[in-house]
């Protein structure tokens, strides 16, 4: 599979919940040129919403 269907639509970003964005800040391969913008999101929305609690952080673990 190709990153850029890895990645989520910008749309995507927009409506997901705060676990979701965590998910993709933690796991989500380093950006190509057509993904900055997505990431720069994802990071933004990440800050925003708080990033990680305990509870999420213990829910992704690292290979989930």
């Amino acid at each position: 599979m190709a990153y850029d269907e890895k990645y989520p639509t910008m749309e995507e970003v927009e409506a997901a919940d705060r676990q979701t964005i965590c998910r993709w800040y933690r796991f989500l391969p380093s950006p190509g040129l057509n993904q900055k913008a997505i990431m720069n999101r994802i990071c933004e929305r990440f800050k925003d919403m708080g990033g990680f609690n305990a509870e999420i952080s213990k829910s992704l673990g690292w290979g989930n």
